[in-house]
This record gives structure tokens, sequence and C-alpha cells, in this order.
């Protein structure tokens, strides 16, 4: 807690989603956490104009990128991972947990022999309670399952990013009924999140502005605990898991999430046919 990195949240509008710049206090070592790859679904076109915005940040400022953090493997975005490390270095870290992830949809999207299971695309896998370095600070790697299997809160000193775990506090908290997710997982998960102390700042990976309030991103564990609105104040697993369960029914499937599980899966990597050409699948009835 007496480290306090820089924060700088890099709004995505078009999947809701917030990239991270953090940086070092002490030194010109930084880290991203949730990039974003743009991707055009309709026409089947990438650009880069997300992940540049926060190249030009690490550059203009003469930063030195130590990590490319992800959260889980997404299911509303594509990862840039590859596309920032081939400009600045890096390595790319994710839970260890990705291998059951990859098991999991290698088999939904019949990817064959040839598709690694073994995590092997990410430079680290975190087990829980993993610590790494950025300059002079250390991460800490918490396993938060539940929303899917591979989840992690991230804390780098007075700040902990929580991925899908947990929204802002009028957001409440990610689903849990995509593959490999459970409701009674995600809600031990939030507790260990909720243990942090209070006065911990709190970075989201996703804010919808609910009541049409602006978008916002940074909030703080003591506010969470208090009064988020699907585990704040108190609230049991049984309640939690009951809202959950009847919450998740009425929710649709992600845009993305067909090509996003199959390029997160691979570290941000885009599949290829069998001629090298970058190619994505769509299987029917597969979710």
């Amino acid at each position: 807690m007496s480290v306090a990195p820089g924060v700088d949240g890099f709004f995505d509008e078009a999947s809701n989603t917030i990239s991270y710049l953090v940086t070092d206090p002490g030194s010109s070592a930084c880290a991203i956490i949730d990039s974003v790859l743009d991707f055009d679904y309709a026409a089947g076109r990438i650009a880069h104009d997300s992940a540049d915005r926060l190249i030009d940040a690490v550059r203009s400022r003469g930063l030195a990128l130590e990590w490319i953090i992800e959260t889980h493997v997404h299911a509303d975005h594509l990862s840039a991972a590859p596309y920032i490390q081939q400009h600045l270095g890096g390595k790319i870290g994710v839970g260890a947990r990705i291998m059951e992830v990859q098991d999991t949809f290698e088999k939904i999207f019949n990817e064959g022999t040839e598709f690694q299971r073994d995590g092997s695309q990410f430079d680290a896998l975190f087990e829980d309670g993993d610590t790494y370095s950025i300059g002079g600070m250390t991460g800490f790697a918490i396993a938060t399952p539940g929303h899917t299997p591979a989840c992690m809160v991230h804390v780098i000193g007075n700040a902990a990013f929580a991925g899908d775990t947990l929204f802002m506090p009028d957001g409440g908290s990610a689903r849990a009924d995509f593959p490999g997710g459970d409701a009674a997982e995600l809600y031990r998960s939030i507790q260990k999140v909720l243990s942090l102390p209070d006065e911990m700042r709190l970075f989201v990976c996703h804010d919808y502005g609910p009541g049409g309030r602006a978008i916002a991103w940074e909030t703080t564990i003591g506010q969470e605990r208090a009064s988020n609105i699907h585990v704040g104040g108190g609230k049991s697993q049984d309640e939690f898991v009951k809202f959950r369960i009847e919450r998740d029914a009425q929710l649709s499937m992600p845009k993305l999430i067909l090509p996003s599980l199959q390029v997160n899966m691979r570290a941000g990597d885009i599949p290829r046919d069998a001629s090298g050409r970058p190619m994505l699948k769509v299987p029917l009835n597969g979710l």
C-alpha cells in the first residue's frame, strides 16, 4: 500500500473495455493490462487504433514495457498483446488455468492436434500467489475463478486490477454461465478481493454507464464492500448464486465471443487456415 503506481485508463467504446497503462513511480518501467484489438466483425477487418494509443503513450513518456497482462480470456474483445509486444517488447502473462480454457474451447472450435493446450502461447502462467516485478514494484496475482477458470486480479502497490470479477459498485459482478464458470466459485473469489484493504484502489475492465451515468473505472475496495449491488452489504453466497443464475439466464452472448475466444486463448494470435491465411471459425450450436 505504500507504493502508488501511475494508472492511466484507455476506454474502448466499441467493447466498453478499459485498458490500463501502469507505471512505476520510481523508474521508467510499466505494464499494460487488458489491451484491445479493434475488430469489425461484419467486415472481417482488424485495426490497431486502440493498441496504438497505448504504444504512443509508452513511447512518448520514454517508458519501458515489461509486462502485458491478460486478466483472463476475454469473451467480448480481441487482445492486442502480440501487436504491442512486437512494437514494445514485454512478456505476455495470464492465469495458469488457461490450460483448462484451452481444453474446453479447442473442442468447440475443433482446433486439431496442432493447437497447443499447455499455455505455451503465453510467456508466463501465473499461479495463485505468484509475484512479478515492474521496475521496483511487485505485482501479486490472485486467482479469482468463477467468471472463467483462469481469471485473476492483479495487485500492484495500492492498486488492484479486477478484470471482469467485479465492476463498479452500481455495475455488480461478472456473469458465471460461460463454460467453466461457476457462480459459487465467483462469490468466493470476490470475497478474497473484498478482503483487501478498504483504501486500495480498484480498477475494472468494463463499464457500461448504468442509469446513464458517465463511464467510470476506478473505485475502492471499501466502496465495493459497502455498496456493490450484487455482493455488497454482506450478501450471502446463496443470495448471490440465486441472483447470478437467474440474471445470467436472461443475458445474450457477447457479440464477439466466438472470435474473441479463438484469438485470446492463443495469447492474441489470430488462427490461420492450412494455406496460412488468417481465418476464424463459427461453430454452430457450440455454446
